[in-house]
């Protein structure tokens, strides 16, 4: 089976539209054609249907795809395996100021060498993320399935490391002078924590944390970003937030905002990664050994049920 017609089918698929696919595959659009209707003959069945607004599975196509992602992915795999140096390592993070990609530019800044490509799906569903990694989209995502039985048996998932949690507060918050904080300490203050999305792995963690130390946690309102929550938080004497000790946040320095580490127990956010099963990214064996290298948690550590378990060995908990 032609490998360049099932890729061409998969963006096709993908994109709802031929012309879209052949101009990210650097065809034209008639190439494309020919080749889904050749994979057609082949099949003896009809892929796509057309619409006004485009292209349409059919009831075959939607059964013939994820197989065909597989197929491309495992071609990509197997090329990658003999030219490793062929195409980036493709690693994606929830964004660009969170725990994950710190974690990745500390390893590049002492492996410049690696060619190192990180994106943000900007996907709250894990289920996107795990699908454009069995796709080949992607090498691995940092993120987690909370319930692992759903995970395609094609990929593994992983324990990355677990990020300790500090709560941000302005300094006319009643907690802001204190060094650190226990989770009973924080009951009956609002912690606000805009955005949390249905379906997303930080909407469990939330709902477990909030239950387990019965914390006032917030999610009224959209998310504006992180600027317009930094600025409420400033003019506030009573709202607060959770951030982890690695997320990277920037403020003007007469906001005065304060990190206080949260101990006893440290309230830890779980953070896995998600790869296939074999055939890997061969980049990825050196970003899992610096996984392995970063430092432990403290013993009194509360992490959700769902968190995946440190592998033996490995120095975090």
């Amino acid at each position: 089976m032609d490998t360049e017609a099932l890729r061409s089918f998969v963006r096709a698929a993908e994109l709802g539209q031929f012309q879209q696919a052949a101009d990210e595959l650097g065809v034209t659009q008639q190439a494309v054609s020919k080749r889904i209707a050749a994979l057609e003959r082949e099949l003896e069945a009809r892929l796509f249907s057309r619409t006004v607004r485009g292209i349409e599975l059919t009831l075959d196509g939607q059964a013939f795809l994820p197989h065909a992602r597989s197929i491309v992915a495992g071609v990509e795999r197997a090329i990658t395996a003999v030219r490793p140096r062929g195409r980036a390592l493709r690693i994606d993070v929830l964004g660009l100021r969170c725990a994950q990609a710190v974690v990745l530019h500390d390893y590049w800044r002492s492996h410049p060498e690696i060619n190192l490509d990180v994106v943000t799906l900007r996907a709250n569903d894990p289920r996107v993320a795990v699908a454009a990694v069995e796709a080949g989209d992607v090498d691995a995502s940092f993120r987690s399935v909370t319930d692992p039985s759903t995970l395609p048996p094609d990929l593994q998932m992983i324990h990355a490391f677990d990020s300790p949690l500090e709560l941000l507060v302005g300094p006319r918050h009643p907690l802001a002078s204190a060094r650190s904080l226990t989770p009973q300490q924080l009951r009956k203050h609002r912690i606000w924590v805009p955005g949390i999305a249905p379906r997303s792995e930080w909407a469990e963690f939330y709902d477990q944390l909030a239950t387990h130390f019965d914390l006032r946690i917030d999610a009224a309102g959209p998310h504006f970003g992180d600027e317009v929550l930094l600025d409420a938080l400033a003019d506030s004497a009573d709202v607060a937030t959770l951030v982890g000790a690695r997320d990277r946040y920037i403020w003007p320095t007469n906001y005065d905002l304060r990190r206080i580490p949260v101990v006893n127990p440290t309230l830890a956010y779980p953070l896995s990664l998600i790869l296939p099963r074999t055939n890997p990214h061969p980049g990825l064996r050196g970003i899992i050994a610096h996984l392995e290298s970063l430092p432990s948690l403290p013993e009194t550590a509360w992490r959700p049920s769902w968190a995946t378990s440190p592998r033996p060995g490995t120095n975090a908990q």
